[in-house]
């Protein structure tokens, strides 16, 4: 159990580099994501990896509440992130419900470098910012050539290369979280049993 603490300790470390990375370009570009936005939170298919949701995983094994939160997801994935709430019907608009433990995507997502097929670097920006201030894109993307955004693919390698076993693969964020929780629910298990066989 020790040594998924210390993966999860060194995750979190990286997330605070990622975040004032990505959030000091954000703010340098004026295109931070909109205040109550849930657009890209309402997709189930943002990927993220097991190594991505330990800390949370560890989190709410820590405050009891790992066994309710896997039971949840295991009744149904729903049509969202399960750590996302719905403040409109359609989704649109929203919170995360554990913002501190987010993963490492949604600290880079909404505005972010990547290269294209050509190996050309662009601009990621989602729709709603897009579409919200459109001026400020033209003009992170002019700026580009001089100042070049953080690349979403770096910030990737840089989580995975804490523990390739564990953050390579990336899948669908619930069942990242999924996969997450039942490490550090059997991990508990054998560490439960480790110690019953000390003391006996």
């Amino acid at each position: 159990m020790q040594r998924l603490r210390d993966l999860a300790l060194e995750v979190l470390n990286e997330y605070q580099l990622l975040s004032q990375e990505f959030g000091s370009y954000q703010k340098i570009a004026g295109l931070n994501c909109v205040e109550g936005c849930g657009a890209c939170c309402n997709n189930p298919q943002v990927e993220a990896s097991v190594l991505e949701m330990l800390p949370l995983a560890l989190h709410l094994f820590d405050t009891g509440k790992a066994e309710a939160y896997l039971q949840q997801m295991q009744d149904g994935g729903g049509f969202a992130c399960h750590l996302f709430q719905r403040h409109s019907l359609d989704g649109i608009k929203g919170a995360c419900t554990v913002y501190e433990w987010r993963p490492g995507i949604c600290r880079m997502f909404g505005v972010a470098g990547y290269r294209t097929k050509t190996d050309q670097p662009t601009l990621s920006v989602c729709a709603t910012i897009k579409a919200s201030k459109p001026h400020k894109f033209a003009d992170a993307l002019i700026a580009m050539s001089t100042s070049a955004p953080p690349m979403l693919s770096h910030g990737r390698q840089r989580i995975a290369k804490i523990d390739y076993a564990l953050g390579e693969k990336l899948m669908p964020i619930n069942e990242a979280l999924v996969a997450a929780l039942e490490k550090v629910l059997t991990q508990a298990a054998y560490s439960a049993l480790d110690d019953g066989n000390v003391a006996a």
